[in-house]
């Protein structure tokens, strides 16, 4: 087959350019997520967590003010104080009784974390007082646990709402539990239906703005609790914005 001259011409043009052009730039997710200085135990929950993606869901970025609910040993929040770099600054919230409280703690000893703090507190308390115009709360796999303890989830919300700077984001990831569950499998499946937390989150004043499927697992029959999957659980991630 024979092409004309032009076309030719034009074919030829497609391929350099496409030889030539630029490798697609790496986003700050990614960055963060590759550095070598992370601990081991880190690493291995990368697979099922998925950091880079997580970050640039979250819109992470260097001179931020975040702050994450029930950090537990502060996988979710040093991920945060290495987005927001020495310009910015990084909360990790946990409760009184939460065992890994204390691993936080040792993390906070360490570079990675020179902009962060820990805060102890009930979890429907979870802003430090004067606290405010946070550009970012997030809530990693654990909003299902506050169905079954002694927490006001509204008030809860309502703490991360005042605690927002306007225009500020909301971000919750958790284990998906079936249509019509609701909060009912809590503490039995530790998993939550994903139409519930909208609904308590949108009631006092957040508009959900996307939904992250980066975690989703179509295969999982979200009828177990996620202790008891070899595979990874189905989980929903919904960023919310005060207005």
């Amino acid at each position: 087959m024979k092409f004309a001259p032009s076309r030719l011409f034009a074919a030829l043009l497609c391929l350099g350019l496409a030889a030539f052009s630029p490798s697609r730039a790496e986003t700050l997710g990614e960055r963060i997520a590759a550095q070598p200085d992370r601990i081991e135990k880190d690493r291995k929950e990368d697979a099922q967590r998925q950091p880079a993606k997580f970050l640039d869901f979250v819109e992470a970025r260097p001179g931020m003010k975040a702050l994450d609910i029930m950090a537990g040993g502060g996988y979710t929040a040093e991920l945060l104080a290495r987005a927001a770099g020495p310009t910015g600054q990084v909360w990790g919230h946990n409760a009184p009784d939460r065992p890994d409280r204390v691993v936080f703690a040792n993390r906070l000893e360490t570079k990675a974390m020179a902009n962060a703090h820990h805060f102890i507190s009930p979890i429907d308390e979870p802003i430090p007082a004067g606290l405010h115009d946070l550009d970012l709360v997030t809530f990693v796999l654990n909003y299902h646990d506050t169905v079954y303890l002694p927490v006001d989830r509204a008030k809860m919300n309502k703490a991360v709402f005042d605690g927002l700077k306007h225009g500020g984001l909301y971000v919750i990831v958790d284990h998906s539990a079936r249509p019509g569950d609701g909060i009912t499998v809590g503490q039995t499946l530790h998993r939550i239906e994903e139409a519930s937390v909208v609904r308590e989150v949108e009631a006092v004043g957040f508009q959900k703005i996307a939904e992250g499927g980066y975690l989703r697992h179509p295969e999982d029959s979200r009828d177990q609790a996620f202790f008891d999957r070899a595979e990874p659980t189905d989980r929903f991630v919904l960023k919310f914005r005060k207005p």
